[in-house]
């Protein structure tokens, strides 16, 4: 059994990729084979059904390719829509199909490459320009192909093109410059549809000029296209020679190429073939109510389609401008934002520069004062250690001389008073301890038996919230104002009010001393100097036999 299994197993799978496999890719190759049949009905029609059924499927294939998000075929899909409405004579709808194709070549990122695709757009926009009686626009389309067309044999459609504009203009000079031109150049045309096509065209200017190689150069362009079974070039070749035969009053032969054009037309199934081919029929009738018929009608076409403006290109050049407005619009938005967005920056550099200003000057300021602090702490010591300690082994050792004058001893020991003062004043502040018990031992200390020293709420300040530096600030302000007094006030009664108001600290001295003169500043500088030093204010009041006040604020 298992054996069986072995031996059937491998045939299945063949069998499943057979059934599977083969038919997908017969399907594509279908799909790729009905995409040429339809392209080769659409480019060289030879039965009346060839261009309807093509838009048919190619209409599809364009839905389906916009679904599966192919958009480069679908751009493919619409130039040949474009062109098989022109050969129905649909300029309206050939018009609306290259707009989209541009439109989808736009939505794309890699637009700058499709070179190829964009100069068969424009060309055949040119074409339907012309059709339109719209010359100007014709001819400015045309440049912009030649501008960025890359390869010999667009450049040859192209410029073909824009000769018949000078032809339909009946400015022959300028058209026939660029068909002999074209014709030197013959001999490195990719094909016989390019040289045929602009031999044709040569000598049908040729002839307009009287030029004798005129004939037989639409002659030979008309032997070449029925070689190749051209039948659009065939029309072609057939209606300029019978416009060779009418303008030299060569009715029957006129009548007869005119006659075979038409005979092209229903089998082009070309509604804009066949309405030319009737109108040059028309021109060889001898009714003169036919020519005014002709005229007329040729008239109310030409100012239908000037009223209705049906210009699909100038919608979609609208409708660019409105984007590159838009996008100016967007750009300058972005440029105000970016100016903005620099200028907020600037400002927030210029806070940051500010504020790193006074954050150093701050802390400047503040390592000055801590200098200074440890400048007079270390000049306090060398007082206390090195002078008041040597003047007082000095007067020791004179003590013992009981020939010194005791006048002299006495005035040694005065400087030795003021040297431990001085050291005293100035020694290091041991911030660790109760600060509230150190300022009232501090103010107390200037207390004897002729001065009384009446403090309120010192006990009650908040001294834990305060900084170091500030500690120190007061303290030694509050040992300037107690000193000056003891010096100077003779002042037998002094009060400090100590209060707290938010985050400031309020400190109001007053002693009923003899005052002074503040314009003296009797060295009160050094204690402005110090508050300053903290943010703080401090102002004196004071006049002689007034007492002297103090108004503290850190």
């Amino acid at each position: 059994m298992n054996n069986k299994l072995s031996l059937i197993f491998p045939q299945f799978i063949f069998l499943a990729l057979f059934i599977f496999l083969i038919p997908n890719r017969s399907l594509a190759q279908v799909s790729k084979d009905s995409s040429l049949h339809y392209r080769k009905a659409i480019l060289n029609p030879s039965q009346p059904q060839d261009l309807p059924s093509g838009v048919h499927y190619f209409t599809k294939k364009k839905e389906r390719d916009l679904e599966s998000k192919d958009t480069l075929n679908a751009i493919y899909d619409l130039r040949l829509l474009s062109i098989a409405e022109f050969k129905i004579g649909n300029n309206f709808s050939s018009e609306n199909h290259i707009v989209e194709a541009l439109n989808l070549i736009e939505s794309m990122q890699t637009k700058d490459t499709l070179i190829n695709s964009r100069v068969g757009l424009y060309n055949q926009l040119g074409r339907i320009y012309r059709a339109s009686n719209n010359a100007t626009e014709a001819i400015t389309t045309f440049d912009n192909a030649l501008q960025i067309a890359n390869k010999l044999s667009d450049s040859v459609i192209i410029l073909n093109n824009k000769a018949n504009i000078y032809k339909d203009l009946l400015d022959y000079k300028n058209a026939l410059d660029i068909y002999s031109f074209l014709f030197e150049k013959r001999f490195d045309f990719a094909n016989d549809y390019q040289t045929t096509l602009v031999t044709d065209n040569l000598g049908l200017v040729q002839s307009k000029l009287h030029i004798p190689e005129g004939l037989d150069n639409l002659k030979n362009a008309l032997t070449l296209r029925q070689k190749n079974n051209d039948f659009i070039g065939q029309h072609a070749s057939n209606t300029h020679l019978s416009e060779y035969y009418l303008d030299r009053k060569d009715t029957t032969k006129a009548l007869f190429y005119a006659e075979k054009a038409l005979s092209l037309s229903d089998r082009i199934n070309s509604s804009s073939f066949k309405l030319e081919s009737i109108s040059l029929l028309m021109n060889m009738d001898k009714n003169p109510l036919i020519h005014e018929y002709k005229k007329l009608t040729d008239s109310i076409a030409n100012a239908k389609q000037i009223a209705e403006n049906k210009n699909a290109f100038l919608k979609y050049n609208v409708a660019e401008e409105q984007k590159k407005t838009q996008a100016s619009i967007l750009l300058q938005e972005i440029e105000s934002r970016k100016r903005l967005a620099y200028q907020a920056l600037a400002f927030i550099i210029f806070l940051i520069l500010i504020g790193s200003y006074f954050i150093y000057k701050n802390r400047y300021r503040k390592a000055k004062i801590e200098e200074i602090y440890k400048t007079e702490t270390r000049i306090a010591k060398k007082v206390h250690d090195e002078v008041a300690n040597d003047m007082y082994k000095v007067m020791t050792s004179l003590e013992n001389n009981s020939g010194i004058d005791t006048a002299i001893l006495d005035e040694m020991e005065k400087i030795y008073t003021k040297t431990r003062d001085i050291s005293r004043e100035n020694s290091a502040i041991d911030l660790r301890k109760d600060f509230g018990k150190q300022l009232n031992d501090l103010l107390l200390g200037y207390k004897n038996s002729k001065v009384n020293i009446i403090t309120r709420n010192l006990s009650k300040m908040p001294w834990d919230g305060i900084s170091e530096m500030k500690k120190t600030a007061i303290y030694r302000v509050l040992q300037e104002l107690m000193t000056n007094m003891r010096k100077h006030s003779h002042a037998t009664f002094v009060t400090l009010v100590f209060e707290k108001e938010g985050k400031k600290i309020h400190i109001n001295y007053r002693d009923n001393g003899v005052g002074c003169d503040l314009f003296k500043k009797n060295g009160l500088q050094h204690t402005e100097s110090r508050i300053a030093s903290i943010n703080g204010t401090i102002n004196f009041e004071s006049k002689q036999g007034d007492g002297f006040k103090a108004s503290i604020i850190i």
